[in-house]
């Protein structure tokens, strides 16, 4: 049977595509390949988002040219944030690459299949099961952003902000759930904008409520909101709703109002407080992550300050921190001077992390000799993990199959990042 490799980096709807073009190859009798080297097709699927990443991809694109030499009838495919409309560059800079496609344009992928399988070796695959386990699956409801953040490259890549029609996203979540998925995440760019552009709604709370009664579906998630959209009646589906898990990622990006401003977020420091104290107050014992970026052009280290005194005050579950990069195309590489030094950054960075350790590591001690429940995702090292309503990674002992199981733990050892315990 052929084989195909997917390479992923970046955000969970980078995951969720991946997971679409595996299914799409596995229905057509391809098979996942353990390395590239043993593929018919190898796909990149890339992150732009920051430089970091964008060089992991530039990296991993050079490793396939000897590939390509090598084994000259394997077919190398690009998608990701790294393509946009215009890849003659790309042509020019990575001649090995057979196939470019954008985020979602799935287009360039049917036709490779379709050039090689035919009508009857098109269903032999059948309908393939979303690689990375039956328990929890991504399901991507928005797609792109109209927000246009400064420093953010993905409306340019990704479009302007699409949502599914919910017939179509319950009809999805169904077939996950009829093959042993029990937790789906909602995925959006900006996620709580959601139905705004469908004539006939629904909204994202309308959205929580109808799968809610979805039977077999044990939880819902739903990533990445935008402070500006985050309404009451979609809190209110978060306290009120039994499957939707109590846990809401919260980018804030900056503790400034001058930062803010340049980073064109919308709202000010002291209302992304009183957003959070709402959310606390109509939700207890929520789990809050956010977002942060250190080093955006103009920020001094009194503004950095401030960032630092806002993540101390709101003591966040998690805090995903990143040094800025310029993006092609943002208003922040055309219009802003990359002015902080790489060692401000990276200095910056470091103590954000320190102090969230430190944080995170207070918040789960408060949680031995407590009892939380767990969705059994997988077996690592002989112990059992999965994770809280709340995102929190559990670790414990156990001899039966548990996978996709809802186990009750009490929480016997924690750290920052994870807990462990014994079943109750």
């Amino acid at each position: 049977m052929s084989g195909y490799y997917i390479w992923t980096i970046g955000c969970q709807m980078n995951k969720a595509d991946s997971e679409h073009m595996a299914c799409t190859l596995e229905r057509a009798g391809y098979s996942p390949a353990p390395q590239a080297e043993q593929a018919d097709i190898v796909v990149l699927n890339s992150c732009v988002v920051r430089g970091s990443a964008e060089t992991r991809v530039v990296n991993r694109l050079n490793s396939l040219k000897g590939l390509k030499k090598k084994c000259p009838a394997v077919t190398i495919a690009l998608t990701g944030c790294m393509v946009d409309s215009r890849v003659d560059d790309l042509r020019r800079r990575f001649p090995w690459v057979d196939i470019f496609f954008q985020p979602q344009q799935w287009q360039g992928l049917e036709d490779w299949i379709s050039e090689r399988e035919s009508s009857d070796s098109a269903q032999r695959g059948g309908a393939a099961t979303p690689p990375g386990g039956t328990v929890a699956a991504f399901v991507p409801v928005i797609h792109g952003c109209d927000n246009f953040c400064a420093y953010c490259v993905v409306p340019y890549r990704r479009g302007r902000a699409r949502s599914r029609p919910l017939t179509e996203i319950c009809s999805e979540v169904e077939a996950l759930v009829e093959r042993g998925v029990k937790e789906v995440t909602l995925l959006g760019q900006i996620v709580d904008l959601y139905g705004n552009d469908l004539p006939s709604g629904p909204d994202l709370a309308g959205l929580l409520a109808e799968l809610n009664r979805m039977a077999g579906l044990e939880r819902i998630r739903f990533l990445t909101n935008h402070p500006n959209h985050m309404s009451p009646r979609l809190i209110g589906a978060v306290a009120d709703l039994d499957k939707v898990c109590e846990h809401i990622s919260l980018p804030v990006q900056a503790g400034d109002d001058a930062i803010l401003s340049l980073m064109r977020r919308g709202y000010t420091a002291d209302q992304y407080r009183r957003l959070v104290t709402d959310i606390r107050r109509r939700v207890p014992g929520i789990c809050l992550s956010t977002d942060v970026i250190v080093g955006f052009p103009g920020e001094t280290e009194e503004q950095f300050a401030r960032t630092a005194n806002l993540l101390s005050e709101l003591r966040f579950d998690k805090v995903h921190i990143a040094a800025y990069s310029p993006r092609p195309d943002t208003i922040a590489s055309r219009k802003m001077e990359d002015d902080v030094s790489r060692e401000q950054k990276e200095s910056r960075r470091g103590r954000l992390e320190a102090m969230q350790l430190r944080i995170a590591g207070e918040i789960n001690a408060g949680l031995v000799y407590g009892k939380v429940e767990v969705l059994v995702e997988g077996l690592k090292g002989g112990r059992w993990w999965g994770r809280t309503r709340g995102d929190k990674l559990v670790f414990f002992p156990g001899n039966p199959d548990l996978v996709g199981r809802l186990v009750p733990v009490r929480v016997d050892k924690s750290s920052p990042v994870a807990l462990q315990g014994m079943p109750v």
